[in-house]
């Protein structure tokens, strides 16, 4: 039976919840339970080499567990995850854009974009001057979404 008593000792608890937590991340994604995980194991290491009370054991417990999950969380999921963008650059994106022909679908005026057709899809158009629809326009450039074009001017001879 001592042998029984040797396992409710403070250490070998939080060692058992420590370990027990961490396991328990890998069936719960969020890189949460980790961090409570750690703090477990910390609070099984400190009563390891010093007697403490159970309210100083959970106190350490919460502060390490909350300190550790704010400090390292945002670091270690991108270790895990990899580190992403969640923007694009819309200039490297319609740089391919730049000289094409296309046709205007709305009136385009400097005060107020219309809209032309590129690819099939309807595309946000701004210029300078003001293009009626139906006429053929050149993309000379983008600002973020919105593609800047200019007037294609038209060979003698050439009609509408």
């Amino acid at each position: 039976m001592d042998g029984f008593k040797d396992f409710l000792k403070p250490e070998y608890i939080w060692a058992f919840i420590g370990v027990f937590l961490l396991i328990m991340e890998v069936f719960m994604p969020g890189l949460i339970v980790f961090f409570f995980g750690v703090g477990a194991l910390v609070v099984a290491i400190v009563c390891a080499i010093w007697h403490i009370t159970i309210n100083a054991q959970l106190i350490l417990f919460i502060v390490t567990s909350v300190v550790l999950l704010v400090a390292l969380r945002q670091w270690l999921k991108g270790v895990f995850l990899g580190f992403t963008s969640n923007s694009q650059d819309s200039q490297k994106n319609t740089q391919d854009f730049v000289g094409k022909k296309v046709v205007v679908i709305q009136t385009i005026s400097p005060i107020r974009p219309g809209i032309v057709e590129l690819n099939g899809t309807n595309w946000k158009a701004a210029a300078e001057t003001t293009i009626a629809a139906g006429a053929v326009v050149e993309i000379v450039g983008n600002d973020n979404l919105t593609l800047l074009v200019k007037p294609v001017k038209q060979a003698q001879g050439e009609t509408k």
